[in-house]
């Protein structure tokens, strides 16, 4: 754990006014999956993008319930902030535990889904995650470790969600 908070605390050294708007405003994107949720609701709307809609809510809605229900529970990991708390932060201190990042799951999940349906929109929608993930080690709310575990279950279960849309697909025509 010492490599992670010599890292975070790198990252506090580097603070601008401007850069702590721009990790505030990226990180609140995510609060709850709100940006991924609305643009899957988004995408079930149009009949050329509805299975993309439905992978992305599939994707998700897997992460939500590994990430949130049972990881975060069953390691119950403390978050920086919790253990240093005398680093001021920038938003409003998380009540649940640290280890996977919601934020970068929910992100990651999202982003690789749009990227699987269209390279163009998923190469945005990745750069957003990206930064979605940085801003919680900027913002001291989350070990790099978190962040890394996060993105690798995104990635994990935005492919689970597309294999599994394939196999539905290839069964519906059968």
């Amino acid at each position: 754990m010492a490599w992670e908070f010599e890292l975070l605390s790198a990252l506090q050294r580097i603070h601008t006014p401007w850069l702590d708007r721009i990790m505030v405003f990226f990180t609140t994107l995510a609060n709850h999956g709100e940006l991924w949720l609305f643009l899957a609701f988004l995408f079930l709307c149009v009949p050329r993008t509805r299975r993309l809609g439905l992978g992305m809510f599939l994707s998700i809605g897997l992460g939500f319930i590994t990430g949130n229900l049972i990881l975060k529970n069953l390691f119950a990991r403390s978050r920086p902030c919790w253990v240093r708390p005398e680093v001021p932060l920038l938003v409003r201190s998380p009540g649940d535990y640290s280890f996977p990042s919601g934020h970068t799951l929910v992100s990651f999940e999202g982003a690789v889904s749009i990227w699987y349906h269209d390279r163009r929109w998923g190469a945005a929608a990745l750069a957003a995650a990206a930064v979605i993930a940085f801003s919680r080690l900027y913002l001291f709310v989350h070990f790099p470790t978190d962040v890394g575990a996060g993105l690798l279950l995104g990635i994990f279960h935005a492919w689970a969600a597309g294999q599994i849309m394939a196999f539905a697909g290839r069964e519906r025509k059968s």
